[in-house]
């Protein structure tokens, strides 16, 4: 059974991945566009956001 999920999981990591990497190149570029706008609230959301993504993209590499 552990095998199974473990499987599993990478599977389901393997189809999420491409996800998150379009995600984060997004929130890249919200936020270089915001930093050239001088949007320092946007900025703020943005790097946030990068933080939760880049957390997810490492407990799907791990």
């Amino acid at each position: 059974m552990k095998h199974v999920m473990e499987v599993f999981k990478r599977i389901e990591a393997k189809e999420q991945l491409p996800v998150i990497r379009m995600e984060i190149d997004y929130e890249l570029v919200t936020l270089h566009d915001a930093m050239v706008e001088g949007d320092r609230e946007q900025v703020r959301k943005t790097k946030e956001r990068l933080e939760k993504l880049r957390q997810e993209l490492n407990r799907l590499l791990n």
